[in-house]
């Protein structure tokens, strides 16, 4: 298999004296300056003066503003992935469908929850959140790239879980789950302001609850809607 340019060069940290803890500076710096300005609006040369290291070794050794960017991406992403198949994994076991979807919103919910709670992955969260519902995204390719295969297979178990809804209603249930969470993770305490500290988002149990319950009910009352007769 081949290797990406990012990790060759990165391979090649150690040949002009950067270790690696340069290089997690570097990818932390660039994670926050993403997140809190935006893809087009970040510099290496910011990135780099945060990290305390010179703009050109950035550029070199992650191919430009865009591998590192992907790099980041690289970092964080597989973790939210693999803890999405695991869940996938466990609700493929329940025969029960009902009990079935639920384990398939923890299975897409949980990883990003827990994302914002972990120390320094608010950031990317709200990174992550940044990227998917950029319509520019798709030039950079990451969300192709990284999570849509995970994608695909959370709509096939929407669909074992829901037997007679079209393709286009698991892609839509799928779409509302996404679009919650992108909320979710960007929010600036508007949720807790609006609600006098009711709903806060940092209370990941809680926050859990409340989405699990509402995708329940709603996705349940769809099925009832289907079945009902026309008047």
């Amino acid at each position: 298999m081949a290797r990406s340019k990012t990790a060759t060069k990165d391979a090649g940290f150690a040949d002009v004296g950067i270790d690696q803890t340069a290089r997690s500076r570097i990818l932390l710096a660039a994670e926050e300056t993403f997140a809190t300005m935006g893809y087009d609006a970040a510099s290496l040369r910011q990135i780099a003066l945060q990290a305390e290291v010179p703009p050109g070794l950035v550029a070199y050794h992650f191919n430009g503003k865009l591998g590192l960017y992907r790099a980041v991406f690289e970092r964080r992403t597989p973790a939210v992935v693999e803890q999405r198949r695991a869940g996938l994994a466990m609700a493929r076991l329940e025969d029960n469908p009902g009990r079935r979807l639920e384990l398939i919103l923890k299975a897409v919910l949980v990883p990003m929850l827990k994302l914002t709670a972990q120390e320094n992955g608010g950031h990317f969260a709200l990174l992550l959140a940044r990227e998917v519902s950029d319509p520019r995204s798709v030039e950079r390719g990451i969300v192709q790239d990284m999570l849509d295969p995970i994608a695909h297979a959370v709509i096939e178990q929407i669909r074992t879980a829901l037997p007679g809804h079209s393709a286009a209603a698991a892609n839509w249930a799928y779409q509302a789950i996404i679009g919650t969470m992108v909320f979710v993770m960007a929010d600036g305490g508007r949720i807790s302001r609006l609600s006098d500290g009711a709903a806060d988002p940092k209370d990941i149990e809680a926050t859990l609850h409340h989405l699990v319950t509402f995708f329940l009910t709603g996705l349940g009352a769809g099925e009832a809607a289907k079945e009902a007769p026309a008047p």
